[in-house]
């Protein structure tokens, strides 16, 4: 109980802070920011929360949560100031929709898995939507600014919902032979449009494939990019305790090197 009224008193502290940035006699950059503003810095914050996860770092974490949440908090601010929403609209919102959203937890619904529970929440979801009056199109709940990887794979999750999938993993597995047979034709046809085309059907199954083998494609990727960094790092260093920049290696030396670094990282 002592620490919900810290946490509480904490909470008013920091409305308190983001009121006195918008106020008047506040910070003039405060107070120009508009809504808009603030979503590309929420993606911004949002994604150095998911880094500081991937790193175990949880000082960060508990750093980068913070800065989130002043964007949230900034952007509830905002609405209170146009008189649209409140924060304790977005706090009564949110409960009653996961309220809604968990029966078997919240109501009498019985569920025996994981999956009914995926199930039942896309079926309110949908009812939801129609309750609206918005399309019942199954893909206008996944946002377009999405980064690419974590769209496909969404959208894809969506239409297996549906049916609309392969039956098992080696499926997935010949469409991925299919798509590089089909890149390689365009590659050897030195057709630019079509090697974009076929290239974009290559990523697509591979996001499909990951979605098979329980992997967010988006998470698989960024710890590649990371772990080739790591080990180009590692080159660099090398290369500079024998006196030497990347450029001025050949690319044998940088061979072996990498080698070393895939022994190390």
């Amino acid at each position: 109980m002592v620490t919900d009224i810290k946490a509480n008193d904490g909470l008013k502290q920091l409305i308190a802070l983001i009121k006195k940035l918008r106020a008047p006699d506040g910070c003039p950059w405060d107070r120009k920011q508009k809504q808009e503003d603030i979503g590309k810095y929420i993606l911004e914050e949002a994604y150095e929360v998911v880094e500081s996860l991937e790193s175990r770092d949880r000082h960060a974490l508990q750093e980068e949560l913070g800065d989130l949440l002043f964007q949230v908090l900034f952007l509830a601010e905002m609405g209170e100031e146009a008189g649209t929403f409140s924060l304790d609209d977005i706090i009564a919102g949110i409960s009653q929709k996961m309220i809604r959203r968990h029966p078997h937890v919240f109501g009498d619904v019985k569920v025996n898995s994981v999956a009914e529970v995926k199930q039942n929440w896309q079926q309110i979801k949908k009812e939801e939507r129609a309750a609206k009056g918005a399309t019942q199109n199954p893909f206008d709940s996944i946002p377009r600014n999405l980064p690419a990887l974590k769209r496909a794979q969404k959208i894809t999750a969506v239409a297996s919902l549906y049916g609309f999938d392969w039956a098992k993993t080696s499926a997935v597995i010949n469409k991925l032979r299919e798509e590089l047979g089909e890149f390689q034709a365009a590659l050897d046809n030195k057709d630019q449009d079509k090697i974009e085309e076929e290239l974009g059907d290559l990523l697509f199954t591979l996001v499909n494939l990951s979605r098979f083998v329980k992997v967010d494609s988006e998470t698989a990727l960024s710890k590649a990019t990371n772990k080739f960094l790591q080990r180009f790092n590692f080159i660099t260093d090398q290369l500079a305790r024998l006196g030497k920049t990347p450029e001025q290696a050949t690319m044998a030396e940088m061979d072996e090197l990498w080698e070393k670094a895939k022994n190390r990282i």
